[in-house]
C-alpha cells in the first residue's frame, strides 16, 4: 500500500482519466479506494509522471487486454521512463455501450469515437450495425463520451457507467466482439522494497539485448527454461534508437525471492546489455506456478550446500 503524500493523510492515486474510464472503474474495485484521492490524468504518461514527481503515491494504468493485447504506451513508459515498479494487478471484465445524446437514434449516428485500444474489440459490431459511420480516436473512452456531450461526435463506445456523468444515454449496451473480454490494469509506485511472496506471484522485467544477432531471444529464454521458470508473456518493443534495437518485456511466474526466479534474473543480467526490474506482485487470478522437480527453493539450497562441501573437499 503506498504511503500518503496528501496533507489529509489519504493516499493519492493518479489514473487514466477523465472520470468514467474503465481505468477509474478498476481503481474503484480496490478496497482502499474509498479512502484515497483519485486524480484523473489526460494520458498514461501523465498518470505515471504524477507518481514520478511525487504528486501521487501510485498510479493505476491499463497494461493488457485479452482481445487486443498489450497496451504499448504503458510498457514503453515503464521500460524507458524514470523507474517505477508494479505492486498490484487488477482484472476488470470489459463490455461497451453505445452512448449518445438523448433523442439520438441509430439512423442519426454518422460519427463514433472511442479509445484506439477499444475499437478493435468492437470492430465486427460496428461493421454490422453502423457500417457507414466514421470512427475517430479519443484519448480515452470517457473522453469520447465527453466529446459526444459537447456535440463533436454522435456516439461514443465507453463503459455504460460513464453515461450519467456526461448526460448521455446508452442506446445499446453489452457490446463486444468477444464475450468475456478482460483488461488487466496495474498499480505502480516509486521503487521500494518488494512485498513478500504469496505463492501466487508474477515478476515483470525488461531486458535490453546487446545487439540484434541470431539466438538473442534464445539466450534470454534459456535463462528461464533451465531453472524451470514459466513465462506468462514476452514481447519485443523497439527502443527508438533505430532499426534492429529492441528490448523484451517479460512476465514470469513466481517472485524475485524464489531461488529459481532470482537466479534466472541474475543470468539475464549477465547476457543482456541491461535489465530493468518492474516488480514482483500477487497475481489477480491467484494462479500458483507448478514447480518442476529440481527447481524448488529447498532443492536450490541443497545444491548450494553440496557445492560448498565439494569446494572444501568434503564428500
Amino acid at each position: 500500500m503506498p504511503h500518503s503524500s496528501a496533507a489529509s493523510g489519504a493516499p493519492r492515486w493518479s489514473y487514466l482519466g477523465p472520470e468514467g474510464t474503465f481505468t477509474e472503474a478498476a481503481l474503484l474495485t480496490l478496497p482502499e479506494a474509498a479512502q484515497a484521492e483519485a486524480l484523473p490524468m489526460a494520458s498514461v504518461p501523465a498518470a505515471l509522471d504524477a507518481v514520478r514527481r511525487g504528486e501521487a503515491d501510485a498510479a493505476v494504468v491499463p497494461l493488457e487486454n485479452s482481445v487486443e493485447g498489450s497496451v504499448s504506451v504503458t510498457i514503453d513508459e515503464l521500460a524507458t521512463g524514470e523507474p517505477l515498479v508494479i505492486e498490484r494487478e487488477i482484472l476488470l471484465p470489459i463490455s461497451f455501450a453505445l452512448l449518445v445524446r438523448p433523442g439520438t437514434t441509430m439512423a442519426d449516428i454518422k460519427t463514433v469515437s472511442s479509445h484506439a485500444h477499444a475499437q478493435p474489440q468492437v470492430r465486427r459490431w460496428l461493421g454490422a450495425n453502423l457500417p457507414d459511420a466514421e470512427w475517430f480516436s479519443s484519448a480515452s473512452n470517457a473522453d469520447a463520451a465527453r466529446l459526444v456531450q459537447e456535440g463533436r461526435y454522435d456516439a461514443a463506445l465507453a463503459g455504460e457507467f460513464a453515461a450519467e456523468r456526461y448526460g448521455l444515454v446508452p442506446l445499446v449496451a453489452e457490446i463486444h466482439d468477444v464475450e468475456g473480454a478482460v483488461t488487466r490494469f496495474v498499480q505502480v509506485r516509486r521503487p521500494a522494497p518488494v512485498s513478500p511472496p504469496t505463492g501466487a506471484d508474477r515478476t515483470s522485467v525488461v531486458a535490453f539485448i546487446v545487439d540484434d544477432h541470431a539466438g538473442a531471444l534464445l539466450e534470454i529464454l534459456q535463462e528461464f527454461a533451465v531453472r524451470g521458470v514459466n513465462l506468462d508473456h514476452i514481447q519485443s518493443r523497439p527502443t527508438g534508437d533505430g532499426l534492429g534495437h529492441y528490448f523484451f518485456a517479460i512476465e514470469a511466474e513466481g517472485h524475485i525471492a524464489d531461488a529459481r526466479v532470482g537466479e534466472a534474473l541474475m543470468g539475464l543480467r549477465r547476457v543482456c546489455a541491461g535489465v530493468r526490474f518492474l516488480g514482483s506482485y500477487p497475481r489477480a487470478d491467484g494462479a500458483r506456478p507448478q514447480v518442476r522437480r529440481g527447481t524448488s527453493d529447498a532443492e536450490f539450497d541443497d545444491a548450494a550446500r553440496w557445492l560448498d562441501r565439494a569446494r572444501r573437499g568434503q564428500s
